[in-house]
């Protein structure tokens, strides 16, 4: 742990080394081991020392005067989203070969770049960044969620143990929630909703489950409920598949 004053940047040898011991990582399975870094992580010195550790690396570069002077150098722009993806060789030496990509959206009416290293293969630009965005983002994807998808933040218990057990259920919730998520919603339209939405507009949907013999028979949705016709079948898909 280090004080919330002390910069990402400083903290990742230390995070790394404790890392190595903790998983008791060999040389061969720093070669399977891919650390994938925000922005605060992403100096080219920590960069270069981490693929020298043998680690493959799929980060964000710290530098935004380097990814503006990189944006310079696209020969061409792909649409990715809201924003656009253009890639550059590499402007630094980072020990070992590294794709470097560039990414540039407009915010307040100006053109705003970042840049991205990897030492992976993606066969494009796209899977590039949907791969970094799929990183872990706890303070996003569970506290910011939970606070205000089941209303964390808004419920306190006078004793300890009452807290320490609303805390418990709701992280029970939350892993059900993004079970129901991935398993239940992944491909439809609710795919991007997350747990406010998910339970404000989607589970509050009145309905049975009707059991026969124990069994799971069939899902009854008030069909005048928007959502009824989609939800069903995601329903259906999560409950009756094994």
């Amino acid at each position: 742990m280090f004080p919330g004053n002390y910069h990402t940047v400083h903290a990742l040898q230390p995070a790394i080394l404790a890392t190595e011991i903790a998983l008791d990582l060999a040389p061969d399975q720093r070669q399977r081991t891919i650390w994938r870094l925000d922005g605060g992580s992403g100096s080219e010195q920590e960069l270069r020392w981490i693929v020298e550790r043998g680690y493959h690396i799929l980060a964000k570069g710290i530098n935004h005067n380097r990814a503006a002077a990189l944006g310079k150098r696209v020969k061409r722009w792909d649409r990715f989203g809201d924003a656009w993806l253009g890639e550059v060789p590499p402007p630094t030496d980072y020990a070992r070969p590294v794709r470097v990509l560039v990414k540039r959206q407009i915010k307040d009416g100006a053109y705003h770049h970042s840049y991205y290293v990897t030492t992976l293969s993606f066969t494009s630009k796209n899977l590039f960044q949907i791969a970094y965005d799929a990183r872990g983002g706890a303070e996003v994807e569970q506290f910011r969620n939970d606070k205000s998808g089941l209303g964390l933040e808004a419920r306190r218990k006078r004793s300890y143990l009452g807290q320490k057990a609303y805390i418990l259920l709701n992280d029970l919730a939350h892993n059900l929630l993004s079970d129901f998520r991935h398993h239940g919603l992944k491909g439809s339209r609710f795919a991007t909703y997350g747990p406010q939405r998910i339970l404000r507009d989607l589970l509050q949907t009145p309905g049975k489950l009707v059991y026969e013999n124990g069994k799971l028979r069939r899902i009854e949705l008030l069909s005048l409920k928007q959502n009824s016709r989609d939800l069903l079948m995601c329903l259906e898909r999560y409950c009756l598949d094994p």
